[in-house]
């Protein structure tokens, strides 16, 4: 990774991603990427796609339908953690063989029309001194935004703060500033640190509690005067509705994968638009600009540039905003001397 990552999670160093290319009897691929979060996690990924290309094979290429065999599948061993991202990664796999042989962009395959996305930087900016992430915020504006975001997540409520104040003091009034505590507190710090962020000019606060405590967020987002931000661990859309039911946040940012790729993700942005909640993304965003097209609320794209390494078109930024391409698919070509390059298996 170009900026390792300090989070309250832990330090992510390098972006372990696993290739999807699916073949079609036609000729036409289809191919998508997962983020894996460990090798441990790629690894586990790739045996689990093994498993589901054997289940698919000779299939019609139809999403929908290949989304509800694979849940039954699943099933009895659970449709949770790595597998869930591994359908995910399949159905985007698919929606891209579908929108190449129709010689279009997934936007305009799914009747939309491309467009510039607001999108926020959210590469680097860990859990270093204020100092240095203040001076690292004013880089990752200088790459084209107008909006990054800052982990949070330190030992104590006051350094938090401060590496807040900090950031805030170094980079322009009008930028925005998201944070996130990848859910590193309780209830009661959260509304503590929440309480003292509400005076720091942050736009959101992201997971600052367990990511299945929908009674707690919605207690901060309720009590909390900064708008709560969760989602990225939603698998599927249940516990999106019942995150939205509950009054958990302010904001959702479904994650591609966990969400059920473009067939899940359509179905969340649904969900989002009849509760008129902003929705956002977490990670992949190729593929996640195209869908902010047909996303009645669309919000921020969150912009990382882990796999623009092994792209052949990385995904374009400037002003503020992602700018995808109008090339056929999902925007996903690789870079095929990159990905030899990068290989680790």
């Amino acid at each position: 990774m170009r900026r390792p990552l300090r989070t309250s999670g832990g330090t992510i160093e390098h972006a372990p991603l696993v290739l999807i290319d699916l073949e079609t009897d036609e000729g036409v691929p289809g191919r998508a990427y997962l983020f894996a979060y460990s090798d441990v996690g790629a690894r586990a990924l790739r045996e689990i796609l093994a498993g589901i290309a054997e289940m698919v094979r000779d299939d019609p290429v139809a999403p929908v339908a290949i989304a509800k065999k694979l849940n039954a599948r699943f099933t009895l061993p659970g449709r949770e953690g790595f597998a869930a991202i591994a359908m995910g990664g399949v159905d985007v796999a698919l929606w891209d063989a579908l929108a190449r042989a129709a010689s279009l962009p997934l936007a305009r395959l799914l009747g939309g029309e491309l467009r510039p996305v607001p999108a926020y930087n959210s590469n680097g900016l860990g859990l270093d001194a204020p100092e240095k992430v203040a001076n690292e915020a004013l880089e990752l504006l200088a790459e084209g935004f107008h909006a990054i975001k800052l982990r949070l997540g330190r030992k104590t409520l006051w350094d938090d703060v401060l590496a807040a104040r900090a950031v805030r003091a170094k980079i322009p009034a009008e930028a925005l500033l998201m944070t996130d505590f990848n859910q590193a507190l309780t209830v009661a710090e959260a509304l503590a640190r929440g309480r003292a962020l509400d005076r720091e000019g942050i736009y959101w606060i992201e997971e600052p509690v367990r990511h299945d405590d929908y009674a707690g967020t919605a207690r901060i987002a309720r009590e909390v005067e900064t708008p709560v931000q969760i989602g990225e661990n939603f698998l599927g859309t249940r516990p999106m509705a019942a995150a939205i039911a509950a009054g958990a946040a302010d904001y959702v940012m479904p994650d591609l994968a966990r969400i059920g790729g473009v067939t899940g993700w359509l179905r969340a942005a649904a969900l989002a638009d009849a509760a008129g909640l902003e929705m956002s993304s977490h990670l992949y965003p190729e593929v996640s600009a195209h869908l902010f097209a047909v996303t009645p609320t669309a919000h921020f794209l969150e912009y990382v540039d882990w796999a623009s390494a092994i792209l052949a078109r990385p995904l374009g930024i400037a002003d503020g905003q992602a700018r995808p391409d109008d090339a056929a698919g999902v925007g996903l070509d690789w870079n095929d001397e990159a990905v030899s390059r990068f290989a680790f298996e």
